[in-house]
């Protein structure tokens, strides 16, 4: 497949402010590969430039448009909490499938989107304050299809991904090329008539992976265990025709892990939205792909890719049940602040000095993050 790389040049911006706090939805008009493109951009109101935040990328599904994606993944109010941004880019016509808005387009062609994502990263990393190791994807149906594609070919720019819908071409497989661990979640309902969970073979040619392959390539390049641990999703919603088990497979290299929600009777869902109700879809994603850079998991012994000087700060035990114990390396008298994964506040007290304790048991089991001054850790509450 031909690449064609043509710088990304703004156009047009179009501009519209939400709510009194200085949330900014951006429409962005562009140029790339001689093609008139768009894209969407969320900044939150938290956002003030001085602190590098993360980037999310969410794709909409073939035929779409980046405002149906906003309306079926309106991720803003995770953003405003958790300080990230996020880009909602809208794929281009495809004129071998009736001019339909395509990330892959049919064959015959040379039209490749993921020089275009890499523009667009490479014009946000230059507009804004970005942690360039926390850039995470994630995608609905062709939109998840492409996810996998910026997983295997963006790979060294890319943290974590999700993809909601669908499972890997086998065209992805025979050119993916992870360079570092990368920690995946896939969201798939088992009676899905355009994602087939089972995968897609005519005439003895398999076009798209099971969700069983599919799982194994990712579990088996991360290093991860060979057996998932197996749990069922509370059935919160017994009208919804369909229930939910998650697999998920721990301890890879850089503490990654891959999981998978297999929606048991599940459609062409994103659940949350429409279909399975026993999870949130928006929840799962911003919940899975925070934990992670292009190391692994942040907080992971492995994991080079230290960041705010972390090693500041020791907690024990980790996990933890009732009392977390900590140890910071100078001197510290000021505010300790305890965030869940969305970014919301906690928990906050003060220290008079750089060891003590506070009493976590009032928090549900979870992944939280300690904060105090400028540096921060994350820890695991049972």
């Amino acid at each position: 497949m031909k690449i064609i790389r043509i710088p990304l040049i703004i156009v047009g911006i179009s501009l519209w402010t939400f709510g009194l706090n200085g949330q900014q939805l951006i429409e962005i008009n562009t140029t790339h590969a001689g093609n008139n493109r768009s894209y969407k951009l969320y900044i939150p109101p938290t956002y003030d430039g001085n602190t590098a935040v993360p980037l999310l990328f969410n794709f909409h599904g073939g035929g779409g448009t980046s405002q149906d994606q906003i309306n079926l993944s309106d991720m803003r109010p995770f953003a405003d909490t958790a300080n990230f941004l996020i880009v909602y880019p809208q794929a281009f016509p495809d004129p071998n499938d009736g001019n339909s808005n395509n990330w892959i387009h049919k064959d015959p062609t040379d039209f490749d989107d993921v020089p275009f994502v890499e523009s667009i990263l490479n014009e946000m990393i230059s507009a804004y304050n970005i942690n360039e190791n926390r850039v995470y994807v994630c995608g609905y149906s062709l939109g998840g299809e492409f996810t996998y594609e910026l997983l295997c070919r963006l790979n060294n720019k890319i943290a974590a991904g999700v993809a909601v819908a669908r499972t890997m071409a086998t065209y992805t497989l025979d050119q993916c090329n992870p360079t570092h661990p990368t920690a995946v979640m896939t969201i798939l309902g088992t009676d899905d008539p355009i994602s087939v969970y089972t995968g897609v073979v005519y005439n003895g040619v398999t076009y798209y992976l099971s969700s069983d392959d599919m799982n194994a390539y990712w579990t088996n390049y991360n290093n991860t265990d060979p057996n998932p641990i197996i749990s069922q999703v509370p059935n919160t919603n017994s009208s919804d025709g369909s229930t939910v088990e998650k697999y998920l497979w721990g301890n890879g290299d850089g503490c990654v892990s891959f999981v998978h929600y297999k929606i048991n009777a599940g459609g062409h869902d994103w659940p949350g939205t429409f279909g399975n109700m026993d999870i949130d879809a928006d929840t799962e994603i911003w919940n899975f792909v925070s934990q992670y850079n292009r190391g692994g998991l942040i907080d992971c012994p492995e994991n080079s890719l230290e960041e705010n000087d972390m090693t500041n700060i020791s907690l024990y035990p980790n996990p933890v049940i009732k009392d977390l114990y900590f140890n910071l390396s100078g001197e510290y008298n000021t505010q300790i602040e305890v965030y869940n994964q969305q970014g919301a506040l906690m928990m906050q007290t003060t220290t008079p000095s750089n060891q003590g304790s506070i009493d976590v048991s009032v928090l549900c089991p979870g992944i939280y993050t300690f904060k105090i001054g400028n540096s921060y850790k994350r820890f695991i509450k049972q």
